[in-house]
């Protein structure tokens, strides 16, 4: 067998000018193969070809990358890999939504139904919003991350608690916290859904719910927003049927232990407290458990590549043999419908979030309808567009209407839960249109976040379906009125012809 003598510091298959190109670790390619090729031409003739044929793989691999990766720097031009431009220079026609448009939707002057209380929460919340979140929510949105610095100044709003009166809460009319979440919503949905699972989902049911010590406890730091809470009901298995959850608390000597899974929980991978509900063992009813973070047991990992709500860190929560003291056990929640006196608030809630989200779609169209010019007019100036505007106006008279004589009815306890049902629907339902019409006259803007309209058109669609599908609420009221249920299919019959 002929022995060639190489320098193994030279790429055998390469010019020498080739030779500065380095492995992943730092290694010199080059030195790979000319090694390799050295102990080939060192070795026996069977081994000779087997190492011939590895070096030869290598070789095929490496100059792969390597073409491929000049391919793409000579496809490539000079600019290629310059920032964006900023949006208000690339399009200085109309103002994008980090500049908050001023509200324009309120065309039957609703405001007078509200007290001068509820007036005053509502121009406070607004102006927060405005100033605060509108500048950077756009930014935080692409991202899908929380922007934790915000949570400080809402919680200087002090509307966290809503209606819990004591302990730190503001003790609101629930008029006055729908109208405080919709002004959140109105700019960020994102921020409203936060907002919402913190203080009318976990606050409200420690409120309602706990002992007076758990009171005593919990609620100061969460209404100060110095804490935030979480709540876990929906399981991977079961979302609309949440009734049939299948977490479990055992009871042990001096506390529980909880098992299971619960899923699209919002605030959870960084909530201070959990409120968990699970399956008690021995009596096989739905009880409530306040978990703190970092719990043995405990993990929350984030949900990704969500469409909607980007900004609003939901999450899978895993227990395992999590222990719960005794003193951490809600004793309002002995069946599941005790969740019922939570979820009839926070649905009358959940009612004015697509009401804020539409308003805050057709304040930002009126704007840019009268900003953006083509054909040598404003956009504003065409009938067609008018009469989309108009639509939209209308649905959110109708949608204040709605949510407006439903916390009226809340109030006065004449609620049911079919109307409150009926709410949420009717007004997501009204929503989706009016965001529809908004991505519409905004033309290309209309998909770009920066103009609001496509972040709203995307929050809106995980708010049409949490608290309840669009279908599950319509239900809920159908059952109302009919006094028949239909959440199941109906038992078949052995002579049925289903």
């Amino acid at each position: 067998m002929v022995v060639r003598s190489l320098d193994i510091n030279k790429d055998p298959f390469r010019p020498q000018e080739n030779n500065e190109k380095l492995l992943g670790d730092g290694t010199p390619y080059l030195s790979v193969i000319g090694t390799l090729m050295y102990l080939a031409n060192n070795t026996r003739s069977d081994i000779y070809f087997a190492t011939l044929s590895v070096v030869h793989l290598i070789k095929d691999l490496y100059f792969k990358t390597y073409d491929a990766e000049e391919m793409y720097k000579e496809a490539k031009s000079s600019y290629f890999d310059l920032p964006a431009l900023d949006v208000s220079f690339a399009f200085p026609q109309a103002t994008p939504a980090s500049v908050f448009p001023p509200c324009t939707s309120d065309y039957y002057q609703l405001d007078d139904l509200l007290t001068p209380e509820e007036k005053a929460i509502k121009v406070k919340v607004r102006e927060c919003m405005e100033k605060d979140i509108a500048p950077i929510m756009t930014e935080y949105w692409e991202k899908a991350e929380f922007p934790f610095e915000v949570i400080p100044k809402l919680g200087a709003l002090h509307i966290s608690g809503g209606t819990i009166k004591g302990y730190g809460c503001p003790g609101l009319s629930i008029t006055g916290s729908a109208v405080a979440l919709a002004e959140i919503t109105r700019v960020d949905a994102s921020c409203g859904t936060f907002i919402l699972v913190h203080s009318s989902l976990a606050m409200l049911t420690i409120g309602l719910c706990g002992s007076e010590m758990q009171k005593q406890k919990y609620l100061p730091s969460l209404a100060e927003l110095s804490t935030v809470a979480c709540w876990g009901l929906t399981e991977p298995d079961y979302g609309s049927d949440a009734s049939a959850l299948r977490t479990i608390a055992r009871k042990v000597e001096g506390g529980w232990i909880l098992e299971g899974q619960k899923r699209w929980i919002g605030n959870s991978t960084f909530a201070d407290v959990l409120v968990i509900f699970a399956r008690n063992t021995a009596t096989n009813q739905i009880n409530g458990f306040i978990v703190k973070k970092d719990a043995p047991g405990l993990q929350a990992t984030k949900i990704e590549n969500k469409i909607g709500l980007r900004m609003v860190q939901n999450g899978d929560i895993f227990l395992k043999k999590v222990f719960v003291p005794d003193e951490d056990r809600l004793p309002g929640v002995n069946s599941f419908k005790d969740t019922n006196k939570v979820l009839a608030i926070s649905r009358v809630m959940v009612t004015w979030m697509p009401i804020g989200i539409a308003m805050g779609v057709y304040d930002m169209c009126h704007r840019y309808l009268k900003e953006r010019k083509q054909f040598g007019a404003p956009l504003a100036a065409f009938q067609i567009n008018q009469q989309k505007l108009v639509q939209m106006l209308s649905n959110i008279q109708a949608m204040l209407l709605v949510g407006w004589r439903l916390c009226k009815l809340y109030e006065s306890g004449k609620m049911t839960p079919g109307q409150a049902s009926l709410g949420k629907s009717w007004n997501t339902l009204r929503a989706r249109e009016t965001v529809s019409l908004g991505r519409e006259l905004l033309g290309g803007n209309g998909i770009l976040s920066d103009f609001l309209v496509a972040k709203a058109f995307c929050d809106l669609e995980p708010i049409y379906t949490f608290e309840g599908t669009y279908d599950i609420n319509t239900l809920v009221t159908g059952r109302e009125i009919t006094g028949l249920p239909s959440f199941k299919p109906a038992t078949l019959r052995p002579n049925s012809r289903l």
